[in-house]
C-alpha cells in the first residue's frame, strides 16, 4: 500500500497538468464525478458577477450588441471546436443535448439519400437518445433499429439513412470506434451522428478528420460549464447548405429582426439555433472554457489513461478478490475517461464512499462509476479512492 502511495506522489509531481488543479474550486473531497458534473472553475463567480451587475444590471438590452450576447452561440462554439477536432464555423452552442439530438437525427434523415427509411440507434445508448430517436422515427416515417455498436457494420444496408451512436458508453466507459463506424456508415451510403457527452473534453474526437456528419455534446461534464449549461451541435461544413433543422426558430433566420412570416435559414452553423439563447448559463460556460487555454487534448488523454490505469491497479491491489469486477475495458483504445466496477451492493457502497469524502456515482442496479477529469484529478486521488473502496467493501 505504501508503495502505491509513493508512486502516486511521484506521478503527481511529474504531472504537467498538476497546476491546473489550482484553477478549480476544490476541497479535500476526492471528486470522481466530473463525468456527470464538472467542478467549478474558481474564476467563474467573479466573471458572472460582471455579467449580472454590469452587463445585465447596467447595460441591460444594450448587452446583446455591446457585450456580445447575440453572437455568443457561435463564438463559444468556436472555442469548443478545437477540443473535438472541428474547424471554426461548425459548432453552435445552445439548447439541451436532447433538443440537439432531435435536430441532428431529423436533419440527418432529411440529408440522407431518397428511399432510405431506417435509423440505426445504439442499443446501449443513454435513454434520452433512444427516446428522441424513436420519436424522430415516428415523425419521419422511419423504422428504428436498435443495434449494439459492434454490430453496426453488419446491420447497415441500402435502407439505412443514419446511425446514432454514443462515443463512450455512459454505463461501462467503453470507447467506441468513431473513425471505423463512421467509415462503415459512409460506405453503406448512410450518415453518422455521434453523441459526444462522455468524450468531449476527455479525449481526442477528430470530427473533421474522421468525416463525422453531425454530432452533439453536453458541456457540463468534462468541459465544466456548470449545471444545465447549454449543449452544442456540430454540422460538418459539407452539409451546412442543406442542413434542414426541424426547429427553425427566429434566431436561425437569415434576417431574424425582419420578423417576416416566411422562414429563410441563415448560413452556416447558425442554422442550428432556435430561440433566444440562455445567456447566463452560456456566459458561465464561456468563462469556464478559460481553463482550457494552452491545454492540448492529447495531453489530457495521456493523463486520463494513466489515471485510469493506476486506479485499476490500486483496486486490484487493495480490494478483496471478487468484491468488485471491472466492466470498463482495459485496452486503451476501448476506454473513455471513467472506470465502472460491478458491485453487488453498489448503492450502499457509493453512499458510504461519499460519506468518506470520495464522490463517484452509480448506475443501478450494480455499477459504481468513477470519472477521471485530468484537469483537476490527480494520482493521489485515485489511490485514496481505491483505498476507501477497499475499506468499504471489506466491512
Amino acid at each position: 500500500m505504501s508503495d502505491l502511495r509513493e508512486r502516486a506522489e511521484a506521478l503527481d509531481t511529474a504531472d504537467e497538468l498538476a497546476a491546473h488543479r489550482g484553477l478549480f474550486s476544490l476541497d479535500d473531497t476526492v471528486y470522481l464525478d466530473g463525468n456527470s458534473l464538472g467542478a467549478l472553475p474558481a474564476h467563474v463567480p467573479d466573471r458572472m458577477r460582471d455579467v449580472l451587475t454590469r452587463q445585465w444590471g447596467e447595460l441591460r438590452i444594450r448587452s446583446w450588441d455591446e457585450s456580445g450576447w447575440w453572437t455568443a452561440p457561435e463564438r463559444i462554439g468556436d472555442r469548443i471546436a478545437p477540443l473535438v477536432g472541428a474547424g471554426p464555423g461548425r459548432i453552435v452552442v445552445g439548447d439541451s443535448t436532447s433538443v440537439n439530438v432531435f435536430k441532428a437525427v431529423v436533419a440527418a434523415s432529411r440529408l440522407a439519400a431518397g428511399g432510405r427509411d431506417e435509423i440505426l440507434v445504439d442499443a446501449t445508448t443513454f435513454p434520452t437518445d433512444g427516446y428522441i430517436a424513436a420519436s424522430a422515427a415516428r415523425m419521419t416515417g422511419h423504422r428504428l433499429v436498435p443495434v449494439a455498436p459492434a454490430d453496426v457494420p453488419e446491420a447497415l444496408g441500402p435502407r439505412t439513412a443514419l446511425v446514432l451512436l454514443n462515443h463512450v458508453d455512459y454505463r461501462t466507459g467503453r470507447l467506441h470506434d468513431l473513425p471505423g463506424l463512421t467509415a462503415a456508415a459512409h460506405a453503406a451510403g448512410a450518415l453518422a451522428v455521434w453523441d459526444l457527452c462522455h468524450s468531449a473534453g476527455a479525449l481526442p474526437v477528430g470530427l473533421d478528420a474522421h468525416g463525422v456528419d453531425l454530432a452533439v455534446g453536453c458541456t457540463y461534464k468534462y468541459l465544466n460549464g456548470g449545471p444545465g449549461s447549454p449543449a452544442f451541435l456540430y454540422v460538418a461544413e459539407r452539409h451546412q447548405a442543406a442542413f434542414d433543422s426541424p426547429l427553425p426558430g427566429w434566431t436561425s433566420h437569415a434576417d431574424p429582426f425582419a420578423m417576416t412570416p416566411g422562414y429563410t435559414p441563415a448560413e452556416g452553423s447558425v442554422r442550428g439555433r432556435v430561440g433566444t439563447p440562455d445567456i447566463l448559463s452560456m456566459l458561465a460556460l464561456e468563462a469556464s472554457l478559460d481553463v482550457w487555454d494552452g491545454v492540448r487534448v492529447d495531453t489530457v488523454r495521456a493523463k486520463s489513461l494513466a489515471l485510469t490505469d493506476f486506479f485499476l491497479e490500486c483496486v486490484a491491489a487493495y480490494v478483496p478478490a471478487g468484491r468488485v469486477v471491472p466492466v470498463t475495458p482495459f485496452a486503451h483504445a476501448e476506454r473513455g475517461s471513467q472506470v465502472s466496477l460491478r458491485c453487488e451492493e453498489a448503492p450502499a457502497v457509493m453512499a458510504e464512499l461519499i460519506a468518506r469524502g470520495v464522490v463517484g456515482d452509480l448506475r443501478r442496479p450494480d455499477i459504481l462509476r468513477f470519472g477521471f477529469t485530468p484537469l483537476y484529478v490527480g494520482f493521489a486521488d485515485a489511490e485514496r479512492a481505491a483505498r476507501a473502496l477497499a475499506e468499504v467493501v471489506a466491512v
